[in-house]
């Protein structure tokens, strides 16, 4: 691919991009049709595990999991350890990995407030640095990428619902911008390394998710209104109430994702559920369905809690034919299973 570029003094010089090299020359064999091998980052984490259940349904998937478990855990992944198709790398992104891999489905990063503001600077490296690492990798294979961006890149959204097109309002100096402007960055790298580049990518935006596997005190809503319920503990909600937040039960989420990466968009595309609920009625949903002695109580907010959030999937569904078929009264009772097992607490009779 030749492009011409202007000096500045009026002269055109031409570069030529060279297309990178297959992962493997077996890719073109006449006799032997050679597996799929696919990079999973952060695959050992509440989104990545059953992002790899999925992969490795596939008969001609090889699957790599890198992860470091800072908040990823290995029994998320125990039924395919020692799998022959299957690959565990203990490895953090903001070191560079050498594989040769065909997809890179690159999750890595904290994604809760409780662990990405532990460490903000960790965070900020971890998008900005382990993306720049992943997008090295898929330079130099030939792979193609997906980034797992966030609805955190909207900020605190002044348009509602809000479409790919919005570009956010962001405050870049708060407690969250090492999630929000890291995540921004990320995926200026992506579009940067397809354009300078002619890398093959794909960007999530990814919005509100919950099922089996999140961590319990992650401070994320949904896993503490159930953690909270099972143990019996009032469920707090943060002041006003009236905040809203849109739901969408992990097997739908991971159903867009590899949708994303086996079509020809490159995105941004926001995948998320767009039935909204505010904070006091998933309150009252949970309590309802999980405990009904439990009490309700109001507590402070965190700083730069967005007040709305809510997916349009108007892409997802013309491109990728995607649309969230899990209602939150059918995807709670399977993640109240999951901690109830996590937790050892029993159903009363």
């Amino acid at each position: 691919m030749a492009t011409d570029s202007s000096n500045g003094n009026g002269h055109h010089e031409t570069t030529t991009t060279k297309k990178p090299p297959s992962p493997s020359p077996l890719r073109f064999s006449k006799f032997f049709q050679s597996n799929m091998r696919i990079l999973v980052t952060g695959g050992a984490g509440f989104i990545g595990s059953h992002l790899v259940d999925r992969l490795m349904e596939n008969e001609k998937n090889e699957v790599i999991v890198a992860d470091n478990y800072f908040t990823g855990s290995k029994d998320n992944l125990q039924k395919w350890i020692g799998h022959p198709r299957f690959e565990l790398i203990r490895h953090d992104v903001t070191e560079p990995l050498l594989i040769e891999v065909d997809q890179i489905y690159h999750l890595a990063c904290p994604a809760s407030p409780i662990f990405y503001k532990y460490n903000p600077v960790k965070t900020i490296k971890t998008n900005v640095i382990g993306t720049m690492n992943m997008l090295g990798l898929a330079k130099r294979v030939g792979a193609r990428i997906l980034l797992t961006s966030t609805s955190e890149v909207y900020g605190d959204p002044l348009v509602h619902p809000q479409p790919e097109s919005y570009w956010g309002n962001v405050n870049p100096i708060g407690v969250r911008s090492c999630y929000d402007e890291g995540k921004r960055v990320a995926e200026t790298l992506m579009f940067d390394y397809h354009r300078q580049h002619g890398l093959e990518i794909r960007i999530a935006r990814i919005f509100n998710t919950y099922g089996p596997r999140m961590n319990i005190d992650d401070g994320r809503v949904v896993s503490n209104f159930i953690a909270q319920a099972l143990r019996g503990e009032p469920l707090t909600v943060q002041c006003p109430g009236t905040q809203t937040r849109s739901f969408c039960y992990v097997t739908d989420l991971v159903d867009g994702l590899i949708r994303l990466m086996e079509g020809t968009n490159t995105g941004p595309i926001n995948l998320g559920n767009p039935g909204e609920f505010t904070m006091t009625e998933l309150a009252e949903t949970v309590k309802e369905l999980i405990n009904p002695d439990v009490e309700i109580k109001m507590v402070e907010n965190t700083p730069d809690d967005p007040r709305q959030r809510k997916p349009d999937i108007t892409k997802a569904k013309e491109l990728l034919g995607w649309e969230p078929k899990v209602k939150l009264r059918d995807g709670l009772p399977l993640m109240e299973e999951n901690f109830r097992l996590r937790l050892g607490v029993g159903k009363k009779n």
